[in-house]
């Protein structure tokens, strides 16, 4: 396995524990009233599950598992890797923004998740071949 779907993979099995976590504390929060600023953590929740496990587990893998064709195996590898860098900063600014009503965090934290995407897809987009041509 390459080692940019490993840090992408493991980064992704690491919001999904702190996402789960999370998510544990509130409900514990809901039986056993503990503090109620802990129902702050429900977009941190989500968005570490949806943004943070899924699609990054989704990118990681399809980095991996999509045929490598040509000399250059796997294409510009940099590209990869800074989307793995701005997938994982803008999934902590968004997640961050909530609990710490930190409003000015949303949006930097958003464009840089759709810039990962595009850079990622922009990476993958040649390995994407009509059947048996």
């Amino acid at each position: 396995m390459p080692r940019l779907s490993v840090w992408m993979l493991r980064a992704a099995l690491l919001h999904f524990g702190l996402g789960v976590s999370a998510g544990a504390l509130m409900l514990w929060n809901k039986g056993v009233p503990l503090d109620a600023r802990l129902w702050l953590l429900l977009n941190t929740h989500v968005e570490m599950l949806l943004v943070g496990w899924m699609l990054q587990f989704a990118l990681g893998t399809a980095f991996w598992i999509l045929p490598r064709l040509g000399e250059r195996r796997y294409g510009d590898v940099r590209l990869g890797w800074a989307a793995c860098l701005l997938l994982n900063t803008g999934v902590l600014l968004v997640a961050l923004s909530a609990p710490l009503n930190l409003t000015g965090f949303l949006l930097p934290g958003r464009l840089m998740q759709i810039l990962a995407v595009a850079l990622m897809a922009r990476l993958l987009w040649p390995r994407v071949k009509a059947f048996a041509t």
